[in-house]
């Protein structure tokens, strides 16, 4: 057996009440995020998760290092129910549609953070999360409208934007009942998409190079 094999096997493994404690970090901190934005105090996010302050600086010692593991959770739980959508709904629309419902239950407006400049943009997990985000979001629209069922002068971009800011409440406002409000006006949207389309809009479709470029 080669050293790194017996290295391997020799690294403890994390105790499940440990990542059980991590788990309720990354959630309480991805809900603070979307009601209060990024600079939320480290000391409310452990109080929300029901952990001492002691644990939270043990699993992240900085903000950075938490608000990487939110964005990256938050995009890995989002490609997972783009895939389920796509696997399971016959209709092209109402798989876009169980999609973008489905994003806002897991507070993709958390995703914000990424484009704060809070953290480095370039580390290697966030540009393969995001890529496979983009691609199953993207694999969403064009299935829709190759369908004709969804209007075809809006593209990834504008999806993406739409999403973020409807699930995303302004910081500090607090409002524990937004999910009511965040799924009418989600559909509201996702009325508008369907083709045919009933107006002409301004400007252009927004790709995901144009969100890139003003990140």
């Amino acid at each position: 057996m080669s050293t790194a094999a017996t290295e391997a096997r020799r690294a403890p493994r994390p105790r499940a009440d440990a990542l059980r404690n991590r788990e309720r970090i990354v959630s309480a901190a991805r809900e603070m995020f979307v009601e209060f934005g990024p600079d939320v105090p480290f000391d409310e996010i452990a109080r929300r998760a029901g952990v001492g302050n002691a644990t939270l600086y043990r699993h992240f010692p900085d903000r950075v290092t938490l608000v990487r593991e939110v964005v990256l959770s938050v995009m890995s739980r989002t490609t997972e129910q783009a895939d389920k959508a796509t696997a399971e709904e016959a209709d092209p629309f109402a798989a876009l549609r169980r999609f973008v419902h489905r994003a806002a239950d897991e507070r993709i407006g958390a995703l914000c953070p990424m484009l704060s400049g809070a953290f480095d943009h370039d580390h290697s997990d966030l540009h393969a999360g995001r890529e496979r985000l983009e691609d199953a979001v993207r694999g969403l629209v064009e299935a829709a409208q190759s369908a004709g069922r969804m209007r075809t002068d809006v593209a990834v971009g504008d999806l993406m934007v739409a999403l973020s800011q409807l699930t995303r409440p302004l910081p500090g406002t607090a409002c524990p009942n937004m999910d009511r409000f965040v799924h009418r006006h989600l559909q509201l949207f996702l009325d508008g998409l369907e083709a045919p389309a009933r107006s002409e809009l301004p400007g252009d479709a927004a790709t995901l190079e144009d969100l890139r470029n003003t990140s």
